[in-house]
């Protein structure tokens, strides 16, 4: 009879193989599971035991997963976030219970519109909370993958990896910002009209890290544009628009403080405004996670106001 690898097996070691699959890094595993290094290599060893294969090999750069290890991983680790949904889901949820810490990742123009709000949202629902607010980073897909951050807000990305459920927030219209006595009047332009003028342009990783929008929508329309300014920061982008001539494509999500100086003009590219979807980003394992529609729901109501 074949050995039955199910009923033998200690279900602790599993949760410390899915780890180690992610990190795949001995020290990094063992603080995300709070045990020393020596116990997470006494159960990997148990697991190369029970299954009869290494699992991981040691390279340079860390752990590589063997073949038997990489489809073990990518078989197991639904069936892990989905008993710990599951669980998690059976107790009424009450935020005024939550504690510790809750990062979010958001792209710039989102946090900076919406940080205060959602700061006295989470304080008022849950005041031991510590709330952490970050910008949008090279790491950010990363790290919501890992867990290490519960919930990322975006434009559509189209490279987020498989194990991301991308749910729609919002959609938000493109508008371009001027300072109040710029050359161009118009309430609704074209990118015939802007022709001739420098662009700023916010820099959001994973979605225009590379080429800013507005150079591909210009040379739609062959255009050439010159970007003669790039931040990761809107509030840089906005002082230096206030000055020049410049023009700065970017969200109509920008608070009412800002407007002081400057004004939104409409943008019709082939006789339709620019509307992108702004996406909320987390683990498939939080699908069913209470804390984490409460936070979805939170900022939703703060977009559509």
């Amino acid at each position: 009879m074949a050995k039955d690898l199910y009923a033998s097996l200690d279900l602790n070691l599993l949760r410390t193989f899915v780890i180690l699959s992610q990190e795949l890094n001995m020290r990094k595993a063992s603080e995300r599971l709070f045990v020393s290094q020596p116990a997470v290599s006494q159960a990997l060893q148990k697991l190369r035991n029970h299954f009869g294969d290494d699992l991981f090999v040691k390279t340079r750069h860390g752990l590589k997963p063997t073949c038997f290890g990489e489809e073990l991983a990518a078989n197991i680790s639904p069936l892990m976030d989905e008993l710990s949904g599951t669980l998690n889901a059976s107790h009424a949820f009450n935020p005024a219970k939550l504690e510790g810490t809750l990062k979010l990742a958001m792209s710039p123009h989102i946090l900076t519109y919406i940080s205060s709000s959602l700061f006295h949202k989470v304080r008022q629902a849950a005041p031991n909370v510590n709330l952490h607010l970050l910008n949008w980073s090279p790491t950010s897909l990363d790290e919501l993958n890992k867990g290490d951050v519960t919930l990322g807000i975006n434009f559509e990305i189209h490279h987020a990896p498989k194990e991301l459920i991308q749910q729609k927030l919002a959609d938000d219209t493109f508008t371009v910002y001027v300072r109040k006595d710029h050359p161009i009047q118009k309430e609704t332009v074209t990118p015939n009209d802007l022709d001739g003028y420098e662009a700023a342009s916010i820099i959001i990783s994973d979605w225009n890290s590379n080429i800013p929008h507005v150079e591909r929508i210009m040379k739609s329309y062959n255009l050439n544009v010159r970007v003669g300014f790039r931040s990761e920061l809107p509030m840089a982008i906005l002082d230096i628009i206030k000055h020049t001539n410049m023009y700065y494509p970017a969200s109509s999500y920008i608070r009412k403080e800002d407007l002081e100086h400057i004004r939104g003009i409409k943008v019709n590219v082939n006789n339709s405004h620019i509307v992108s979807p702004i996406i909320a980003y987390y683990h498939q394992k939080n699908r069913r996670n209470p804390m984490t529609q409460w936070l979805f729901t939170l900022i939703q109501d703060l977009l559509n106001q």
